[in-house]
């Protein structure tokens, strides 16, 4: 996904309780069958197919998945706080597409507060942890105003929405 695919949504788009079923079907398991997903619902299949179809277009619904980096051999995961300089937008923007091309960076977001970015990296050891972190710092030393470093240690809840009002 791209900045502008995240960007904020020029529409917000209503929901309605058969549209929050499927999502909620959908999160606990993002390949449960159309045919299951009707059952449930008590509608059609194709029914089920248009809703998922119209969220996907309207971005609402994003299929992918999600991978544990700590069974694939990355067993640190950092959450890093970045504050910048006043910098110009070309070497923000740099910096942006540095960190979004990087191997090791598994999520980028923008803040409101003290700090502009968390960046999310995965490492197989500390010495590798050490070795990314100091790249990135180095390479934007003359922009980066503070660097805040996080290990996580487990996580209980991710991108789960309960879709109630």
């Amino acid at each position: 996904m791209n900045e502008k695919e995240l960007a904020r949504p020029e529409k917000v788009v209503s929901l309605d309780e058969k549209d929050k079923q499927i999502l909620r079907e959908l999160q606990r398991d993002g390949r449960v069958s159309l045919t299951s997903l009707a059952k449930k619902l008590d509608v059609a299949i194709d029914t089920v197919k248009a809703r998922i179809e119209r969220m996907k277009k309207t971005k609402i619904l994003h299929v992918g998945a999600f991978i544990e980096p700590r069974i694939i051999g990355y067993p640190l995961v950092a959450d890093v706080k970045i504050k910048l300089n006043n910098n110009s937008q070309e070497q923000t923007e740099a910096f942006i597409s540095f960190l979004r091309s990087h191997a090791r960076v598994i999520d980028l977001l923008s803040l409101m507060g003290d700090y502009d970015f968390t960046c999310v990296m995965i490492a197989k050891s500390t010495e590798d942890l050490d070795k990314v972190s100091q790249e990135i710092r180095q390479k934007f030393k003359g922009i980066i105003a503070d660097w805040r470093g996080f290990l996580i240690l487990k996580t209980y809840k991710f991108e789960e929405y309960t879709l109630n009002d």
